[in-house]
């Protein structure tokens, strides 16, 4: 009986030699595409996963809001005080680690190397991270300061071997050289992890911070990451429910500005395991860039809604060929065959369309999958078999696509009634209903692949949107090198002024603030008459950064160097407590942004001239406030991505914390000029590595992962397309054969043929306009809310709606009318000569 059901099966596929072809290509790309999507959601998943026990160790997040806006900053990072009140109050706490970001470089055979992706920590973080090790013992290679762990790449690359351990790294800090020695090599860290390491060095705070001591307990300095372990079958939610009054009990007042302040007040800690991280709600201060559950939500939404196209096809395009089976569906009624064999045999004859599907769908995805992998910058595999095989899943996406497909087909062909079948010769018939069933289909398919374009243009709208907005100064023609060296710090005024005269440079000038750097220096702004304080950045800068930087004069004066009060460096890299001291008598002069106007009080920028206001010299609430006068107001500049708020900030002159030297270059060859730089940079900093990047690839590189993930969805959205072209493709040629004697009637009437090319494609071209008008609510609901999490955002106006409909119209039309064409121009004898 199996060998006949599938005999039979195989013989009508062979008889409908496109529609077999279009059925299984159809669910081939849909199984396909389903299949690399839930493996690229599945690999979002896994993040950490792969941590030998994961489940209890838990990233401590520092979630703040500004209580002036509201604006809420959701940090991975938190306070290195905080790590210690968490062990020392906490009893399920048996373990803690501290990281924070360095950049060390390391000498090699006399060679200045940067290293990425490095942090310093204590002699407690392989207690809470247990990596694979390539060589040492990790329970006591960071036990003693002096020593660094490596990953075994990084050992490659400075080694030359994996097996380094016992070697001495040679270091630059502060100026000087430090020997450091290789104590363990641990493997490479996937990347699916939330952190990027490849060296770990072991630091003690209270020495390392010896021109900060009040770092170690300060609740005001957000530097590292932070992490615990948890006693194994710990409920975190026992310590959540206990840190508003662990706060309370460890976080104390302070008098600062003449009233008691409290660091504590807008600031919570929440503990997220581990395998959260990657698509929890903190992505600010992330070692690698996150992601958002929503992102894997709708792309898992989109793979089934592209599966769902491909079946919808398979049964569009079977009901419309039910009506040539229905002799056949009779005749074997009339000779014994029941209903439920009939129901087997098809369902079997869609199980084999889609077992055919599959192979081709799997060969389609280990094709495509490298590229994939190498696009999205992940370990993506298809492996068959283990604990990350796919074969059950394979095999449950066959049965569900081949029953989805089959069973409407198959109840729908089972039912005809031999009698009225045979007396009717209902051979090219169709009962009633079926056709509405199948214009129900093609509206919700083509509601898919509209609402997907939708998506897509205001995806791929909002992606150019961020690159090319106006960030307030002029980003072409912009060079930025990496000046944050101690060592550099004496002779970076005569570096800038050595720059300045390259050859096609036009500009340079030291900024602790540039495009996308990692600085953040919040300080407390106290305004005459105002209680509480204001939250302002405060960046030192060269007299000549404005113009550097194009950044626009909107009111007042710029800072000029010639002016005492103009000059307010503040005592870096070590600490001078008389000269702090005697800043904070004598005040000086300052520079704001229009927003920083906007939150002191100012309803213009011209108001805020002349007007004294007091700032604090650090985040040490000990310290003195110093007394500044607002000179000028220059236009808001952005300098970090398009997600993230504009910053107020506070301009002054000074040396102190400058990490970036910006080039402003007027030259038709800018690699030329950097080159020149680098000559320069040699002169003065032979010990370091010169690191200078153009502001537009810096900006390009902020939305990498946003225009990769805009690509991803713009290809699955071509397949959503593709797929529906096929199934309306078929159901235009099924069409069009059943109403082959009626078009030869129509033409022996008069009928031209266009009015029988109008007469078919208005036939499909309905479906579509009703499924714009459904797409396109749902795919504004969807997109408002995505743009929503930009600070800056393209207006959602009707042009990518209006757009999607007609390039969805414009696809059915040629689609179907390329079809009508043919049939129309066919001579009539040929349709009625039968007669």
């Amino acid at each position: 009986m199996w060998r006949n059901y599938l005999t039979v099966g195989v013989r009508a596929l062979m008889k409908s030699r496109v529609y077999a072809a279009i059925n299984i290509l159809g669910l081939a790309i849909g199984m396909a595409a389903c299949l690399l999507l839930l493996l690229y959601v599945r690999y979002e998943r896994s993040y950490d996963s792969w941590l030998p026990n994961a489940e209890n160790i838990y990233q401590v997040q520092n979630w703040s809001r500004d209580p002036e806006t509201g604006d809420s900053f959701k940090l991975r990072m938190t306070q290195y005080v905080s790590i210690q009140a968490l062990r020392k109050d906490f009893p399920q706490v048996v373990g803690t680690a501290y990281a924070l970001s360095a950049g060390p470089v390391v000498l090699r055979n006399g060679q200045p190397l940067s290293v990425e992706d490095a942090v310093r920590t204590d002699s407690l973080f392989f207690d809470v991270f247990r990596f694979p090790m390539v060589a040492g013992d990790p329970k006591t290679a960071l036990q003693q300061p002096g020593r660094v762990a490596l990953s075994e790449s990084e050992a490659v690359r400075l080694f030359g071997r994996s097996n380094p351990v016992g070697e001495t790294l040679t270091m630059i800090e502060r100026g000087k050289h430090v020997d450091y020695k290789v104590a363990a090599v641990f493997r490479d860290l996937p990347k699916n992890s939330h952190m990027k390491l490849t060296m770990v060095i072991r630091f003690d705070p209270v020495s390392y911070f010896v021109d900060y001591p009040t770092w170690p307990t300060s609740w005001g300095e957000i530097s590292g990451w932070g992490y615990i372990a948890l006693k194994p079958g710990t409920d975190p939610k026992t310590i959540t429910d206990q840190l508003e009054a662990w706060e309370k009990r460890n976080i104390p007042d302070t008098l600062f500005a003449g009233r008691a302040e409290n660091p504590g007040r807008d600031q919570d800690w929440k503990l997220v395991n581990v395998r959260d991280v990657h698509l929890g709600e903190a992505q600010m201060a992330a070692a690698r860039p996150g992601n958002d559950r929503t992102t894997i939500v709708t792309f898992s939404i989109v793979a089934l809604l592209i599966l769902g196209v491909a079946c919808v096809n398979f049964i569009n395009l079977a009901t419309a060929r039910a009506s040539q089976r229905a002799r056949e569906v009779a005749l074997r009624k009339v000779l014994g065959a029941t209903r439920t064999q009939l129901v087997v045999q098809f369902i079997g004859e869609s199980l084999l369309i889609a077992t055919i599907a599959m192979i081709v769908a799997l060969a389609m995805a280990e094709l495509f999958m490298p590229a994939l992998a190498a696009f999205l910058d992940a370990d993506l595999k298809l492996n068959y078999f283990g604990g990350d095989g796919v074969a059950l899943p394979v095999i449950a996406l066959l049965i569900l696509v081949g029953a989805a497909g089959g069973v409407y087909p198959a109840l729908y062909l089972s039912r005809y009634k031999p009698a009225q079948v045979l007396k009717a010769n209902k051979s090219s018939s169709e009962s009633a209903g079926t056709g509405r069933l199948r214009s129900i289909l093609v509206v919700a398919q083509f509601a898919v692949s509209i609402g997907l374009i939708i998506c897509t243009s205001i995806v791929y709208a909002q992606t150019v949107f961020a690159r090319t907005a106006d960030p307030g100064f002029k980003r072409e023609g912009l060079l930025q090198v990496n000046i944050g060296y101690r060592s550099l710090i004496p002779t970076s005024e005569a570096l800038a002024r050595a720059v300045e005269r390259v050859p096609g440079v036009v500009g340079a000038a030291r900024t602790a603030i540039g495009v996308s750097t990692n600085s953040t220096m919040g300080r407390a702004v106290k305004v005459p008459g105002r209680e509480e304080t204001v939250g302002v950045g405060n960046y030192a800068v060269d007299e000549g950064f404005f113009d550097t930087m194009r950044i626009r004069l909107i009111a007042g004066r710029l800072l000029d160097r010639e002016r005492e009060m103009d000059v307010t460096s503040v005592p870096y890299p070590e600490n001078d407590p008389e000269a702090e001291r005697a800043l904070a008598a004598r005040g000086g002069n300052v520079v704001i942004n229009a927003l920083a106007a906007e939150r002191l009080g100012f309803k213009k920028p011209e108001d805020a001239i002349g007007k004294d206001v007091r700032v604090a010299l650090s985040l040490d609430t000990t310290q003195p406030m110093v007394p500044v006068r607002i000179v000028g107001v220059v236009a808001d500049s952005r300098f970090r991505d398009i997600r993230t708020p504009v910053e107020p900030i506070m301009y002054r002159l000074g040396n102190d914390y400058q990490s970036a030297l910006m080039v402003r270059y007027d030259d038709p060859d800018p690699a030329a000029v950097r080159d020149r730089i680098a000559q320069v940079w040699k002169k003065f900093a032979p010990d370091l590595p010169y690191e200078a990047e153009f502001s537009e690839d810096i900006v390009a590189e902020l939305y990498t992962a946003e225009q990769s993930r805009a690509t991803i969805f713009a290809g699955f959205a071509v397949l959503a397309v593709v797929i529906g072209c096929l199934g309306l493709f078929g159901l235009a040629t099924f069409t069009a054969e059943r109403r082959t004697k009626e078009i030869g009637i129509r033409k022996v009437l008069g009928a031209r043929t266009q009015d029988i090319v109008r007469l078919l494609v208005w036939q499909f071209t309905r479906p579509v306009i009703v499924a714009n008008l459904i797409a396109s609510p749902i795919a504004w609901w969807v997109m408002r809310d995505w743009l929503n999490t930009f600070d800056t955002r393209i207006d959602l106006g009707p042009t990518p709606f209006v757009l999607a409909g007609l390039i969805a119209l414009a696809i059915a039309i040629v689609t179907v009318g390329s079809h009508a064409m043919r049939i129309a121009r066919t001579n009539p004898i040929h349709a009625l000569r039968y007669e």
